[in-house]
């Protein structure tokens, strides 16, 4: 088949993203790299709707603050009004507001969460992420799903990841960053955890190179899971 044939069989990614912009370009940057690719033309069709605008996820999930999903959803639509074959959210806590999504459109949306989880070969998994994504349980129930205990960080490691994450968002990313990280891992270790979910899209941007245990990034599994689906390939994506 000629690079025209093969390039026309492929699919148009479509990334809800802003949430935030960092972890959003860090996403493209990775679909990009990871794309079979040695010709601009052969590289993947990706339209972006970077909106740092949408309501605050942690707000709305806690009761303080409007419904993200009808931005969600508008996102969706202009998206697929654009030409994507299927979307995708680089945001680990607004997949709790996935249904808003998959009611607005009628192409497949892929959950970072099930990929993620989908990966793991583990009886034990430690969970970075946001409070509001371990408060709402959307990783909790994907692991419970497939037997998979979820261990959590203490109420003093999880403010210590809220901080890291308020840092990575306003551009730090410094030595203290890797070194909480990495302390927080090793006492999800101590309580059992044989690996850890990398559940935010800012805790994705830290070196995880001096990580005591199996760093599994969720946006490594999105990234993954975009390009089978992009290019075709026999396994079936969720719809």
């Amino acid at each position: 088949m000629s690079s025209i044939g093969s390039q026309a069989l492929r699919k148009t990614v479509g990334i809800i993203g802003g949430m935030g912009p960092a972890a959003t370009i860090e996403f493209f940057r990775r679909l990009v790299a990871a794309t079979p690719a040695a010709v601009d033309r052969a590289h993947l069709r990706i339209l972006i709707d970077n909106n740092p605008h949408v309501p605050e996820r942690i707000d709305a999930i806690f009761g303080t603050g409007p419904d993200p999903g009808p931005a969600l959803a508008a996102m969706a639509r202009g998206l697929a009004s654009l030409g994507a074959d299927f979307l995708t959210m680089p945001c680990n806590t607004g997949h709790f507001f996935q249904s808003a999504i998959r009611e607005a459109v009628d192409i497949p949306f892929i959950d970072m969460i099930e990929e993620t989880v989908r990966v793991l070969s583990v009886k034990r998994v430690g969970l970075l992420a946001t409070t509001a994504t371990v408060t709402a349980g959307i990783y909790k129930i994907a692991c419970d799903k497939r037997g998979i205990e979820l261990v959590t960080p203490t109420h003093e490691d999880q403010e210590l990841v809220t901080d890291i994450i308020r840092r990575i968002k306003a551009g730090g990313s410094g030595q203290s960053v890797r070194e909480h990280t990495t302390a927080i891992v090793s006492r999800l270790s101590d309580c059992g955890a044989e690996a850890v979910i990398a559940g935010c899209t800012e805790i994705s941007l830290v070196p995880a190179d001096k990580i005591p245990i199996p760093w599994i990034d969720a946006l490594d599994c999105l990234v993954a899971a975009s390009i089978r689906l992009a290019l075709n390939s026999e396994r079936k994506e969720r719809t």
